[in-house]
């Protein structure tokens, strides 16, 4: 099978990589891919945004399979322009894209598949505005209805700061009540009827350690979780994930591709959060660390509507753990252009425990630079937590770019440290 993925960060390398350890794709191409990218497969220039011409690229390379990263093209419609073009696409079509393209359609379609979620007002106005963050009270959380890249919610005491939010985000915000309890995310591949779950994880959304500082697109991540209920998949699978899965597909909009529920466990259960309409970043990189089954085939199902004949999936007894290191100033606008040296060092003495995920990066003549607020994404395996942690940090501690940033506190408190 030839596969072309489309995307350039961490998610990316991290599916580019487990793709390229998979013995049934002969050919991998990415586009545009990055620096660390084009080690495990052969790079194409194109816009992700363009489905037209994602779609001739594939048909150029002759892909039997197309993978679509990044939530921006998905929304946009890429896949549906590919699968157009008579070429399976993993990932769903613009209209159930919006499940993360709208948060105020994803919580349309949780009311209508009964998913439990927490209560929230769609605001179109500042008296609205007002009105919602008097009903709920401190702490505010604020998000903007459409795409942000990770970075759209405002959790805060401030009213001040939560309004000014909510009125940054022009025409339409939500806003709803605090969920308290910790965060996890649960992945799950679909056809648009058969749902397969993955193993869930956590990530570390703050820029800083104690989850202080702003919000970012992710710092960090790790899996399993050996605090959470052993019910919880099983939970979420007949409250959550099926259930969404088949209320798209009455409303006649099926989502095929990965449904990534990023949910509370909550005094009152688990409540969904968000949904994403693709693999997460960074939870990707623990999560595809510790897959065992190989994941053309299982995209491929996916892709075709055939998910019900994959055999049930394969895990390594591993953990697995990420620390993004991102650059100066991120997630504010980040310095680029800086030189990463180091990553000969960790292949060479921290492999195949450890290895690096670029994210931010490109080639500068012989050298690799910055080119991105987080710039890589360093994954560990190891027996337990405690050791894919040690062997994290040990290889972050390799890496030399000048003002680079990182959390230390990575699945620390899991870990039992």
């Amino acid at each position: 099978m030839k596969v072309l993925v489309i995307g350039g960060g961490a998610r990316e390398h991290a599916l580019c990589r487990s793709l390229s350890l998979d013995p049934d794709v002969t050919a991998l191409y990415c586009a545009p891919g990055n620096a660390g990218i084009g080690e495990v497969a052969e790079l194409y220039p194109v816009d992700a945004m363009d489905g037209e011409a994602v779609a001739r690229l594939a048909t150029e390379l002759e892909a039997g399979l197309v993978v679509v990263g990044p939530e921006a093209p998905l929304v946009a419609g890429v896949a549906d322009a590919v699968r157009a073009a008579g070429i399976p696409c993993f990932g769903p079509s613009r209209e159930a894209a919006e499940l993360e393209g709208s948060k105020a359609f994803a919580k349309d379609v949780m009311a209508a598949a009964g998913v439990p979620t927490g209560r929230s007002y769609v605001c179109t106005t500042p008296e609205e505005i007002d009105e919602a963050l008097d009903a709920f009270g401190a702490p505010y959380v604020v998000k903007d209805d459409g795409l942000a890249a990770g970075k759209g919610v405002v959790v805060t005491s401030d009213l001040d700061k939560a309004r000014e939010h909510a009125l940054a985000c022009g025409g339409r915000v939500v806003i709803e009540e605090f969920l308290d309890g910790p965060e996890v995310s649960l992945f799950a591949i679909t056809d648009g009827e058969t749902v397969v779950p993955l193993t869930p994880a956590q990530d570390f959304k703050r820029a800083l350690d104690g989850d202080e500082g702003p919000n970012t697109g992710g710092m960090g991540a790790y899996s399993p979780l050996p605090w959470a209920d052993p019910k919880l998949v099983d939970d979420v699978m007949a409250t959550v994930l099926q259930p969404t899965v088949d209320e798209l597909h009455r409303r006649g909009t099926p989502f095929a591709g990965l449904l990534y529920a990023g949910l509370a466990i909550t005094s009152r259960g688990v409540r969904v959060i968000e949904f994403n309409a693709r693999f997460g970043d960074p939870e990707t990189q623990v999560v595809l660390a510790r897959l065992k089954t190989p994941l053309a085939g299982l995209l491929l199902h996916a892709a075709q509507g055939t998910l019900d004949l994959e055999p049930p999936l394969r895990w390594r007894d591993d953990a697995a753990v990420t620390v993004v290191v991102a650059s100066h100033n991120y997630p504010d606008t980040p310095r680029t252009g800086d030189p990463i040296e180091g990553l000969d060092e960790v292949a060479a003495q921290d492999a195949p425990h450890a290895y690096v995920l670029h994210a931010g990066t490109k080639r500068d003549g012989d050298a690799i630079v910055s080119a991105g607020g987080r710039v890589l994404s360093v994954t560990a395996t190891g027996q337990d937590l405690a050791q894919a942690r040690e062997r994290a940090y040990r290889a972050v501690a390799r890496i030399r770019l000048d003002g680079s940033q990182h959390r230390t506190d990575i699945a620390r408190e899991a870990a039992g440290e």
